[in-house]
Order: structure tokens, then sequence, then C-alpha cells
């Protein structure tokens, strides 16, 4: 498995923490940036890398981060292949069932509202979590790619 992280100035602290995590857990990181801390800096010159990586890697996946995870899933999901979940906090349920339900390749971290710990929390179960193979569920998500 290969996880490709991406955020702008809004979620760069958290991608540290979050990579720090996952190579703790012997994942393989792609580091799309951001690097350093640059308030000015634009998310889709960051996450439009991950998404691409996804898109091209298949079983690999992605992790972004913006303040309320909203833009950057929009831009995620503007690349064919993409299925791209938004986690506000709250109900881990979320995560789970855009993996089981949507076979979600991507899951963008509204950090404004969500602590440390539950964002590890939500990428743990994230990438834990199988999509569920049901022919329901494959059906709705090729009609995505229509």
């Amino acid at each position: 498995m290969k996880i490709y992280l991406g955020t702008d100035h809004a979620g760069y602290e958290l991608k540290e923490k979050i990579k720090a995590y996952l190579v703790d857990l012997g994942v393989a990181i792609k580091d799309e940036g951001a690097f350093t801390y640059m308030e000015d800096d634009d998310y889709p010159d960051f996450i439009s890398l991950v998404a691409e990586g996804v898109a091209g890697e298949e079983g690999s996946f992605g992790i972004i981060m913006g303040k309320t995870g909203e833009g950057e899933a929009m831009c995620a999901n503007r690349t064919k292949g993409v299925r791209a979940a938004v986690y506000h906090g709250g109900n881990l349920e979320i995560p789970k069932l855009a993996r089981e339900h949507n076979n979600a390749n991507i899951l963008s971290l509204a950090t404004g509202f969500i602590n440390d710990d539950e964002a590890i929390q939500a990428v743990k179960i994230f990438i834990e979590t199988p999509f569920s193979g049901e022919e329901r569920h494959i059906r709705r998500i090729k009609k995505l790619d229509n």
C-alpha cells in the first residue's frame, strides 16, 4: 500500500503528524507538499498531485487536508478514478462507510474542525477498512465514472 499526502498551509502541521504515524506503521508514503508553512500557498497545487498519484496507482490511497476539507475534495474529485470523501469530525462511521460503500480512495480531513487524535483515528479506519464489493455499491460507483 502506498499513501499520497497533500495539503496547503492549513493542514501542514497535521500532515507532518499523520506522516510520522504512517511511517511508524511501515506504510510507503509520497508527500506531495506543502513542505513548509506558507500562508499564501494554494491547495490545488498539492492536492492535484495527490489525486494524479492515486488515480495512476491501483491500490494506493490519498490523505489530503485543508481547513474545511471541501475545496480539497472538490479538487481531487476532478481527477478520473478518484473518489474523495470529507471527514469533518464526530462519527467515525463516515470514513468507514466511505471505504465500505463508496470505495473512496482519498480521505479529505477538515483541519479546522478536528483534532490530531480524531484525524489519526479517521486515517487508521480509512486505510484498514476494505471495500465491501457488494454489487449495489459496484453498480453505483460505475455510474460515477460515466
